[in-house]
């Protein structure tokens, strides 16, 4: 057996040999390797014929029971399998090759047996592929991370075709786990990153030479099938493992990708267009593929220029500007590729990117990042585009539930159509050329939803990509029929609505009782003496006769034989004298604290009354007999008199000295006037507005309002 904190590649175990006797051998060695066949994968069958089904479940249950078999293995004997079992890793490329990816997923058959199958496959490879990338498994259970780079890269268990599958198939979902897979990898094995560096201008010429070849062949499928497997394997790499971003973006991948995009994405949707397909579900898969594979190059672009140059301006590095500089100018670049320019920009805003590096470094030039902007709304024009914006959405179907969805598509109460009917009904033939078995109005929910963008529209419907309001919604449901409006005379509200004379509502009115002005042989005095409203109005107010204010009760009768209430007099009799509760003192109360004392104004007019709460006294100055108090209206001569002495008095009087209380520099000294100025403006400053509230507060408390 091992031996404790001993790396594996320096134990030494021993076994019994072929002829029964021990042997010494090293833990990692080809006799110690268990004889197993690990049978190869296939893919489930298109069609599903019973045999085919068969088969694939037999193989795949072999495959699954093989590789959990492996995993039970105690450490050692794991890689020794792993190492020298060849079988094995014939088992497992072929899986990696072979194995449904994302879009594959939905040309499977619906067998619950078959998915089930797949799915326990599916994990057995990842959990045997996790375990191949471990070095140390526990305290005791390791291998020198120098040895173990050496094993994986010389024994071919891990390439950079293999890690770019292991990306795509297993990345959903589990892209934490391969991250610290990948990076375990590339850094116990630098090797591995001269690799990626001789692999990216090999994926690029492949590339070309595929489309140049395919388009000239005309052979459409296995191209699209081609680039949309290229694009999210590549996609799913730099995502997973952005540390990658810096090779791709040294070997120009970024700028041979958006020429790439600009030359052959048109070219390719429009030799879709003209092509006549006999099999309408395979039009929609390519326009499905291509749709996809257009999405990824455009994130695959974002995270290049994210990781490489937005990053390290975020982090506040070093040489931000330098990075600023770089990103600046592959948007500059972008300006001629129109049509990846406004793709880019619809999934990634550049404004929201240049708004960024404007708050981070504010020092760059502002007239560069306006041309570009520029540039970018030209694009927009140029390639007849109508730049999306952002709305808030009023909540749809989803709200409402399988009701609303039943019910048929409406427009939402409060959103607003910001295109015409003619361009409405060329967004609706455009989706209908493509997509002809939806219905219209299940494509106009769609339009509305995704602000009438029918790329975008069409692009969600064929990835499968829709809002959940719209996939509860019917796929083939009708145009809905407008409504004929409601009649006004019948929704109108009036003070005339179900009278006599509604004409609206009654088909017979008595004509008798409406004629035009005045009456035939009816004068104005037989109009006044007609007294015949005074008698049908006669009944109403004998309701209010005059009311009795003694009624006499008979001996015998009571107060309820005429509507009364018995009259209680001893009630009465008790509480008309007392008042309850009137004279109370309780503690808090003001006349317990403060006995009562005559208002000022009550007083008599020569006699002061002294205060009883002993503060001070406040002399009053008596009033003289003399004084007419009666005398309203004074003597107009004496006021005219006293008028002429105050303008006298006015005209002679020296003009007021402006005040100075700015006075001369600070240090150069002041005048006195100034001093003086300034004292009088801190002294009367308070006189207005509230800034004499403290000593009113005093006055208060002197006065006894306040208690102290």
């Amino acid at each position: 057996m091992a031996c404790a904190q001993v790396p594996l590649d320096e134990q030494q175990v021993t076994e019994p040999g072929p002829l029964g006797k021990e042997q010494t051998l090293p833990a990692l060695h080809p006799a110690r390797k268990e004889e197993r066949c690990f049978v190869p994968y296939k893919s489930p069958p298109e069609d599903g014929s019973p045999a085919e089904v068969e088969e694939f479940l037999e193989r795949a249950k072999f495959i699954t029971e093989d590789l959990e078999w492996l995993l039970a293995l105690p450490h050692d004997k794991f890689w020794c399998q792993v190492v020298f079992d060849e079988s094995l890793q014939r088992c497992l490329d072929s899986y990696l090759h072979l194995a449904p990816r994302g879009l594959d997923l939905s040309a499977l058959p619906s067998s619950p047996a078959v998915a089930d199958m797949q799915r326990s496959v599916h994990r057995t490879v990842f959990l045997t592929f996790l375990r191949m990338a471990t070095h140390k498994e526990s305290k005791d259970n390791f291998i020198t991370p120098a040895v173990f780079g050496e094993i994986i890269y010389d024994n071919f268990l891990f390439d950079i075709p293999k890690i770019l599958d292991l990306c795509v198939l297993f990345g959903k979902g589990n892209s934490q786990l391969l991250h610290k897979m990948i990076e375990n990898i590339f850094t116990q094995q630098p090797s591995y990153y001269s690799d990626l560096d001789e692999t990216v201008p090999t994926v690029l010429q492949v590339r070309y030479m595929g489309m140049a070849g395919c388009v000239h062949r005309e052979q459409y499928y296995y191209l699209i099938l081609y680039l949309c497997d290229s694009t999210t394997t590549i996609h799913a790499f730099l995502d997973i493992f952005p540390a990658a971003c810096s090779g791709f973006h040294s070997n120009g991948f970024l700028s041979r990708l958006t020429s790439f995009y600009e030359t052959a994405v048109p070219d390719l949707e429009k030799a879709l267009r003209k092509r006549n397909f006999d099999d309408k579900g395979l039009q929609e898969d390519l326009w499905k593929r291509l749709s996809h594979s257009c999405r990824k190059m455009v994130e695959t672009a974002h995270l290049l220029l994210h990781h490489t140059c937005l990053q390290p301006i975020l982090e506040g590095g070093e040489n931000m500007l330098a990075f600023a500089e770089e990103l600046l100018s592959h948007f500059t670049s972008f300006l001629t590729e129109k049509r990846f320019l406004t793709d880019y920009d619809e999934q990634f805003p550049i404004a929201d990117d240049v708004s960024l590096l404007q708050q981070a470094l504010p020092v760059i030039d502002e007239t560069r990042t306006s041309y570009l902007l520029q540039g970018v709304e030209s694009a927009w024009d140029s390639v007849g585009r109508q730049k999306p914006q952002i709305q808030h959405k009023v909540p749809s179907a989803a709200a409402g539930g399988a009701a609303a969805a039943s019910a048929g598509f409406e427009l939402q109460e409060g959103a607003v159509c910001s295109v015409s009917g003619a361009e409405l009904e060329s967004l609706l033939s455009c989706i209908k050329d493509l997509l002809p078995d939806l219905g219209e109005g299940f494509l106009l929910a769609c339009l509305q939803e995704y602000d009438f963008n029918s790329e975008l529209v069409i692009n969600n419907i064929l990835e499968d990509r829709l809002a959940p309001n719209l996939d509860k919604l019917d796929r083939a449901m009708p145009r809905p029929v407008k409504e004929d409006l409601p009649d006004v005379l019948n929704v109108r509200s009036n003070v005339f609505d179900d009278d006599e004379f509604d004409v609206f509502r009654r088909d017979q009115v008595d004509m008798s009782r409406i004629w035009k002005g005045r009456r035939k042989g009816e004068g104005a005095r037989e109009m006044l003496n007609d007294k015949q409203h005074i008698a049908e109005q006669r009944a109403r107010y004998q309701a209010y006769e005059t009311v009795v204010d003694e009624v006499i009760i008979e001996p015998g009768e009571s107060a309820a034989t005429y509507g009364l209430d018995d009259y209680d007099d001893e009630y009465d009799d008790t509480y008309d004298m007392n008042q309850v509760g009137a004279n109370d003192l309780d503690g808090d109360s003001l006349l317990n604290r403060r006995p009562f004392t005559v208002p000022q104004v009550l007083r008599k007019a020569n006699k002061p009354e002294e205060d009883e709460e002993g503060e001070d006294e406040e002399e009053e100055d008596p009033i003289p007999n003399n004084v007419n108090r009666d005398q309203f209206v004074q003597d107009p001569a004496l006021l005219r008199e006293r008028a002429e002495a105050r303008r006298a008095t006015m005209h002679f009087r020296p003009a007021p000295r402006p005040s100075n209380v700015v006075g001369q520099p600070k240090g150069q000294g002041q005048t006195t006037e100034t001093f003086l100025d300034r004292r009088k403006k801190e002294a009367n400053k308070s006189r207005v507005s509230n800034h004499n509230r403290r000593s009113m507060a005093d006055r208060k408390r002197n006065k006894g309002m306040i208690p102290s």
